[in-house]
């Protein structure tokens, strides 16, 4: 058995920022499931949303956010998480983070981008690589303290309660307190039991549970996946944010063109290079991420064209390519010239903006566990995130979570915890059965609860996934666990969170757009799908709505 003081799932900012405040007390073990930068965070091009301009304000900034969450968001939370950001800004920049900086009227200053949603210039970025520099940033910080031990290529399993473990000891009656992890270390094959007094799940989103994706193949949704199971509760997995645009290239992999190609200017056209977001939008193309995706997909069913365009030309050429140099070089690749021709882009899945019910510090409703970053889900997001605010939550709610667990330590177990026990399983037979359900289950997800849904369609989701999961259980219980098999089993629970959510929710706000319930219902404004694993033995009625 691996003992630390705290155990963290998930090496991107939340994790690294979370680890590097506690690390100075305490040891730390950091599971990430391939190398340590391969996170949402490495991936993220626009930057961090904060007040940093004499131009703007904490209230402007709130009422954007409020505006975007389409009456979900959580205004105590909005406000305490937006009035932390520069604060956490400066202490980044502290670390070693460069935000892209110009020539201002009182010398150099930051470069502020603009993006959908905004109503000023207050994204910080570098350049269009922002994700890649705070990765960098924060695993250099952390390779320099001794007491943060990172594990690459490894994946959690599931988690260990006081629960598990003293059921295995034969007790009862145990409180459902997280005690560690079973952990599966790929390159050895073999499963270690990691025991902390308190974790902390900063595991990232589920993108790929849906077919098309801008996230990495490590966002299989593990840590909503793994704290539902041990009994924590999960709310709001309907509003998945599809980014409008993703590169559409049959050579390119989840590749995303920034929201800040739009903030600066670029314009989405049809295939016949038609404007069309005037007719959905007054702020048209930097409209907010949901009506954006909804008029693409809307404009792609009416042409029965598999894509849109995206057009900056009219900007100069040494703009571009000092501003976007990522975007650049990489379309290039594909031969495509974005000084000389537009972007072709098409929606994808980008952002979850349900998760593990958490308040701003993180905790969740099992003691010793805490969530932070994509994985939680505070109230910041409301139905529909504001673009950038997701890196300036990761931070400021891993700060907070680190400050509470050093003000309120979780006390150190007395257990014994468990070794895992493999039972007769034998070594998967046919790997076919493993793919298969996995791209049936991408592919359900796209055409039935995609970007707009109706009812019939999420019914076909909710038996199909239904039947789908039993297979998955029971080849779980039968076979050696892999990689595959345990992401597979992860977006299976994650796709029927989000299916029995949709399903929950008759209206339609932010992200969840239903054709059968068209318009909000003001009865459900405030109002969030919580959803609890049933106790053993019971049924669905121990799922219920807030």
């Amino acid at each position: 058995m691996k003992q630390f003081d705290f155990l963290v799932l998930g090496s991107g900012l939340a994790g690294l920022f979370f680890a590097l405040k506690v690390a100075p007390p305490g040891r730390v073990a950091i599971v990430t499931k391939k190398s340590s930068a391969e996170s949402n965070t490495n991936y993220a091009q626009g930057g961090i949303a904060s007040v940093t301009s004499k131009e703007d304000s904490i209230e402007i900034h709130v009422r954007d956010t409020l505006r975007a969450g389409a009456g979900l968001c959580r205004e105590e939370v909005v406000r305490a998480i937006l009035a932390d950001g520069p604060a956490r800004i400066a202490e980044l920049i502290e670390i070693g983070m460069k935000f892209s900086e110009r020539e201002g009227s009182e010398g150099r200053e930051l470069d502020l981008g603009r993006e959908g949603g905004h109503s000023k210039r207050r994204i910080l970025h570098a350049k269009d690589a922002t994700g890649r520099e705070i990765e960098r940033a924060l695993l250099a910080a952390a390779a320099a303290r001794p007491n943060i031990e990172i594990f690459e290529n490894h994946i959690a399993i599931d988690l260990i309660t006081a629960q598990k473990a003293g059921g295995a000891a034969g007790e009862t009656g145990a409180a459902n307190r997280c005690l560690g992890a079973y952990v599966l270390d790929r390159n050895r094959n073999t499963i270690e039991t990691f025991a902390a007094r308190t974790v902390l799940l900063a595991t990232g989103g589920c993108g790929k549970v849906y077919l098309y994706t801008t996230n990495p193949d490590i966002a299989t949704g593990d840590g909503v996946a793994m704290a539902y199971r041990a009994g924590a509760a999960v709310a709001n997995m309907e509003f998945v944010q599809f980014h409008p645009t993703c590169l559409f290239h049959p050579k390119a992999k989840s590749f995303l063109i920034s929201e800040a190609v739009r903030g600066e200017g670029g314009i989405l056209k049809n295939i016949a290079g038609v404007p069309f977001m005037d007719k959905y939008h007054p702020l048209k193309s930097l409209a907010p991420r949901d009506i954006v995706a909804r008029a693409i997909d809307n404009e792609m069913k009416k042409s029965g064209q598999d894509h849109v365009l995206l057009d900056i030309t009219r900007k100069p050429a040494a703009f571009l390519i000092e501003r976007f140099p990522n975007i650049h070089s990489t379309c290039l690749q594909y031969g495509i010239d974005i000084t000389r021709e537009p972007i072709p882009v098409v929606p994808a899945a980008h952002y979850q903006c349900g998760g593990v019910v958490t308040t701003v510090d993180g905790q969740t409703e099992i003691p010793g566990l805490y969530a932070v970053g994509e994985a939680a889900c505070t109230g910041l997001h409301g139905a529909n995130r504001l673009a950038s605010n997701s890196l300036l939550e990761a931070l400021v709610c891993a700060h907070r979570a680190a400050e509470r667990v050093r003000a309120h330590p979780d006390p150190a177990g007395e257990w014994a915890l468990p070794p895992w026990q493999p039972g007769h399983a034998q070594n998967v037979d046919e790997m076919v059965v493993i793919s298969h359900n996995w791209d049936e289950i991408r592919r359900m997800m796209w055409d039935y609860v995609g970007i707009v849904r109706t009812n019939k369609r999420l019914q076909r989701a909710r038996s199909r996934i239904a039947n789908l999961q039993e297979e998955i259980q029971q080849y779980y219980w039968d076979f050696i666990v892999t990689s595959d098999l345990l992401e597979l089993r992860n977006i299976a629970t994650v796709a029927e969170l989000i299916i029995t959510s949709a399903l929950g929710r008759p209206e339609s706000r932010g992200l969840h757009y239903n054709l059968d319930y068209p318009n909000p219902d003001p009865a459900w404004a405030q109002r969030d799908t919580v959803l609890r694993k049933p106790a053993a033995g019971g049924n669905e009625s121990s799922k219920r709505l807030d």
